[in-house]
């Protein structure tokens, strides 16, 4: 399969709205039925729960259960407190930056819609009388344009209001993808063109593929944690976002060395069982998928830990997508990555037999 046949137009225009949709952590469910809407033609059934995870299935009958699973969710803010005079200080939904945030404008959400903002910051020229401060999650605040608490509170803005950023999807150089929520609403991208390919190829595969498309990754792994007791499958492999590490400011003795465009990124780690990643390590060298190594240490901080530790033990192995600026609003990818972790996934999965257990003993 070339590379160059991967994504069309249509799946284009698909992440393009599916990456502009806000789906902050918690609140993914509108996220999610684009999804699923996108992937109704694809599987042969949907499994949702209570918290918002969304799952395609193909072959829902079959015993063995092999999951592909990519996170819903972004980073954002919660409105925390409200000033007298109608500021706004917040509070982190996952890993959020304070220091890209002076100057950005922001989404509120509330029941009313969407209210926008700014989050303010003192002039360069009031800033130059003593040491300046950095921005910090003590100092950072939002203006609504609002004259007191009174006004905002009109507005139907109130403490616990999510806050996401409304920069929308750009591509760079012809080959760039950028946009907030690449990490990780690319990997459900990509797992749903996998189930895309599946179908367009008519490939009938002898196990239960259940598409994953997670909620609350960004908070501690929650959705992967629930939905793999839900599922309870017999192989996982998961795909999220890696950092790029050639751009200035990055130590590569202590990150790695790897670079967009120069392929998936294949995990080391306890947590991905060892016999699972050496067959997509073939696939990728028997497919002429071009690859990159990385260690993790103790825990690779993506769901693959939520499925492996399930269980009872679940073979489970991470395919990462590199990326420069993760978690700022301009998150950046290379086309080729995105297309080859596709293929690779699609090719492991024709690769991987029934009722295969993957056991160091046998």
């Amino acid at each position: 399969m070339s590379t160059k046949s991967i994504l069309n137009d249509t799946s284009i225009a698909f992440l393009e709205s599916y990456l502009n949709n806000a789906s902050p952590t918690g609140y993914e469910s509108e996220g999610q039925k684009l999804w699923m809407n996108y992937l109704k033609p694809y599987v042969d059934s949907f499994i949702t729960d209570t918290y918002g995870t969304a799952v395609g299935v193909i072959n829902p009958d079959a015993p063995y259960k092999v999951v592909i699973e990519g996170h819903a969710d972004e980073i954002s803010w919660y409105v925390n407190y409200i000033t007298e005079d109608g500021l706004i200080y917040v509070i982190r939904n996952g890993g959020s930056d304070h220091q890209i945030a002076p100057s950005k404008r922001v989404n509120i959400h509330t029941k009313n819609g969407i209210v926008k903002g700014v989050f303010g910051w003192p002039a360069i020229h009031t800033r130059l009388r003593d040491k300046e401060e950095i921005p910090k999650l003590s100092n950072i605040f939002i203006d609504l344009g609002c004259e007191n608490k009174e006004q905002v509170e009109a507005l139907g803005v109130h403490v616990g209001c999510v806050i996401t950023y409304p920069d929308e999807f750009m591509v760079l150089n012809e080959n760039k993808f950028v946009c907030r929520a690449i990490d990780n609403r690319m990997g459900g991208f990509m797992i749903a063109e996998v189930a895309r390919l599946l179908h367009e190829n008519n490939k009938k595969l002898p196990f239960g593929l259940y598409i994953v498309n997670s909620v609350q990754e960004e908070i501690g792994l929650r959705g992967a944690e629930m939905i793999a007791h839900r599922i309870k499958p017999n192989v996982a492999i998961v795909t999220d976002v890696c950092h790029d590490t050639t751009t200035p400011m990055i130590d590569k003795k202590v990150e790695g060395d790897l670079k967009m465009g120069k392929g998936p990124v294949i995990g080391y780690s306890p947590a991905i069982q060892n016999k699972l990643r050496d067959l997509i390590v073939a696939t990728a060298e028997e497919n002429k998928i071009p690859f990159q190594r990385h260690a993790t240490s103790r825990a690779t901080g993506t769901d693959t830990d939520a499925f492996a530790y399930s269980n009872g033990g679940v073979p489970s192995a991470l395919i990462s997508l590199p990326l420069r600026y993760m978690h700022t609003t301009v998150e950046m990818v290379h086309k080729d990555d995105v297309e080859n972790v596709i293929q690779l996934i699609y090719e492991a999965l024709l690769k991987i037999e029934n009722n295969e257990t993957f056991s160091y003993f046998k």
